[in-house]
């Protein structure tokens, strides 16, 4: 069945904070008419809760290392508080939305992305029937980036993987071959070496930047998940969700920050 164009936002697990109106532009947006897809992270709040437990954090390449109790802890933030949370917001101001992880529903399937960094996945397929499900019922889904295995799991190792949000919403927007990807950062967008920022960039260029070391750290995944996904769809944008009502103003057209679009 052919689905109606949907839209992939990648939001900040702490991107509700009192002068936040993202969840105000996704109710409104849906109000409209626009089919969404929520994915969230909730890195910043993962590491304060490990600081809690007196779990260090490590990262290799923008990517968390994710050993068993950071995994525990992961999850509980990801699936638990932060998803409610954001639902709980979007359905209290008049919208409809539902929380799932990448495990409901066989939704993201994975293989371990790289041994160093532990119970991290990396994900090799995607079943969209719960998406299409929540999407013909007038619902936003609302996806925390967790995964479950693909093939048979590892004596001993834990049911579920943790994926980075970035990578995890770009797979879902290519799966479902949404019509345009966008990041919500806390950031103006992608920069140059003088800190000017770029607001439009071949995927070649985009790639460039990360080989140079211009573009480094987080910025990394999200740079590749743009360029993953604008190979199917319109366009990939990473824009400051940081500025009022910035997600209405970029699906309206007159959005800040930076698109990356198909060489």
């Amino acid at each position: 069945m052919e689905r109606d164009p949907v839209i992939v936002v990648k939001i900040g697990g702490v991107a509700l904070g009192s002068n936040d109106t993202t969840v105000e532009d996704i109710v409104h947006l849906q109000q409209q008419g626009k089919q969404l897809v929520v994915v969230h992270g909730g890195g910043k709040l993962i590491t304060e809760w490990l600081k809690i437990h007196g779990i260090a954090t490590r990262f290799v390449g923008g990517q968390r290392v994710t050993d068993r109790d950071s995994l525990a802890v992961a999850t509980a933030v990801l699936a638990g508080l932060v998803s409610k949370e954001i639902v709980a917001a979007i359905n209290q101001l008049g919208g409809r939305a539902t929380g799932i992880s990448g495990a409901d529903g066989a939704l993201a399937q994975c293989r371990i992305e790289d041994e160093k960094l532990g119970y991290v996945g990396k994900i090799v397929r995607v079943n969209t029937e719960l998406l299409d499900t929540l999407l013909r019922a007038g619902q936003v889904p609302v996806i925390s980036p967790l995964g479950i295995y693909a093939f048979d799991r590892p004596d001993g190792a834990p049911s579920l993987l943790n994926i980075n949000g970035d990578i995890f919403a770009s797979e879902i927007a290519a799966a479902i071959g949404a019509e345009k990807l966008i990041f919500l950062t806390d950031v103006p967008g992608i920069c140059d070496r003088s800190g000017e920022l770029l607001s439009r960039l071949s995927a070649g260029e985009a790639e460039e930047l990360v080989a140079s070391g211009i573009a480094s750290g987080g910025m990394i995944p999200k740079i590749r998940g743009c360029v993953r996904v604008v190979k199917i769809a319109s366009a990939a944008c990473i824009i400051d969700g940081r500025q009022p009502h910035a997600l209405r103003q970029q699906i309206e057209g007159h959005g800040g920050g930076t698109t990356i679009y198909m060489d």
